[in-house]
């Protein structure tokens, strides 16, 4: 027996010593320049582990049932807002993190509402959410004076009903479109009681009828390639289309607006999980995403804005000079952020969201 058990302790050692070799990451899709993986392993020695996922709540899920086996993961601020709370991260020991001085303070000072002090996460990227076209398209269905730039082009039925032989795809996401809906009806986008919620499903029932499909990556390809129209999304993978069609020279024109109303404004942040089976790679990760090179490589590719300050000056024109992904002031003031839902009214979201997907 003590033979036996000692062959076990030392067969758990191995497996653990080859498990810290490793680097486990759980990122959005189409999120990252590749040649950024393989450097990290060149520069580092570490193996990583890359997965990738499509939706906040899929993530959560993996969160909150612990042993998710990640050692760094990328939720949105509202949702690591929540995920703190629920005690699924570990505070950051920012003296791993050498390049900690380069994160933005302008974004810091908008993410301290979901993280106060920035003690659990680090931003990766931000933009907005908001509506693509294909331009040609569009105006040809609904006219030069098309509403590409509000929430009428989705949200007008009339419209809808002309653009659904297009093809229109919205975001699976709650989070993002409930508050896009309340937004266009005037009413508090960051609402958490239930009267005001269910105020949304209406507008989105209303439409429901011409939306292809709800998926979170699926529309930028669609919108490239030009098999529909519009897409209700969020910014980089709408610029992502944009690029994506330019590059095929396909005669697709993609345009990207935040709503005139006001667009969310969401930030994606890195944090280690508090079970993370390797901490030390997990810092080392976080911290070689935080240098400059790095983090301006990574934007410079999925054409979205970061959170590193020190980055900027390594940034394409066509990403900082595009106002689409660096909103200019005027643009700013009109962004809106929200806070997560307490659990009564998450669960009342997600009984509205599964009637609206449905449509029933």
């Amino acid at each position: 027996m003590i033979k036996t058990s000692a062959i076990l302790a030392a067969a758990v050692a191995t497996a653990q010593a080859g498990w810290a070799q490793e680097v486990r990451v759980y990122n959005w899709s189409d999120y990252i320049d590749e040649d950024l993986l393989t450097k990290f392993e060149e520069e580092t020695g570490y193996e990583l582990i890359y997965d990738v996922f499509d939706s906040n709540e899929v993530l959560e899920t993996k969160l909150l049932a612990g042993g998710s086996g990640y050692d760094v993961v990328v939720p949105t601020g509202s949702f690591l807002q929540r995920q703190i709370a629920a005690g699924a991260f570990q505070e950051l020991d920012k003296s791993k993190l050498s390049n900690i001085g380069n994160l933005w303070d302008v974004v810091q000072a908008r993410t301290e509402t979901y993280d106060p002090g920035g003690s659990y996460s680090i931003n990766y990227m931000w933009g907005t959410t908001g509506i693509g076209v294909n331009v040609e398209k569009v105006t040809e269905i609904l006219g030069e004076d098309a509403p590409i730039t509000s929430l009428d082009l989705i949200f007008d039925p009339a419209n809808m009903e002309k653009l659904a032989a297009c093809g229109v795809q919205f975001l699976d996401a709650p989070a993002e479109i409930i508050p896009a809906a309340l937004q266009y009806i005037g009413e508090d986008p960051d609402a958490k009681d239930e009267e005001t919620l269910a105020k949304a499903e209406p507008v989105l029932q209303a439409v429901r009828p011409y939306v292809q499909k709800f998926h979170s990556s699926e529309y930028i390809s669609a919108l490239a390639n030009g098999d529909i129209c519009v897409a209700f999304g969020w910014s980089g993978d709408i610029l992502q289309s944009r690029d994506r069609a330019f590059e095929a020279d396909n005669g697709v024109e993609v345009a990207y607006n935040p709503p005139a109303e006001g667009a969310l404004m969401w930030f994606d942040q890195m944090a280690i999980p508090v079970d993370a089976p390797n901490v030390e790679g997990a810092h080392a990760f976080l911290n070689f995403i935080l240098d400059a090179e790095n983090m301006a490589q990574a934007s410079n590719y999925v054409y979205y804005a970061n959170g590193n300050a020190a980055s900027i000056p390594l940034l394409a024109e066509d990403v900082i000079g595009d106002p689409a992904i660096y909103p200019d002031e005027a643009t700013l003031k009109t962004l809106y952020t929200t806070t997560p839902y307490e659990a009564r009214a998450q669960r009342f979201v997600t009984r509205m969201w599964t009637r609206v997907k449905s449509g029933t």
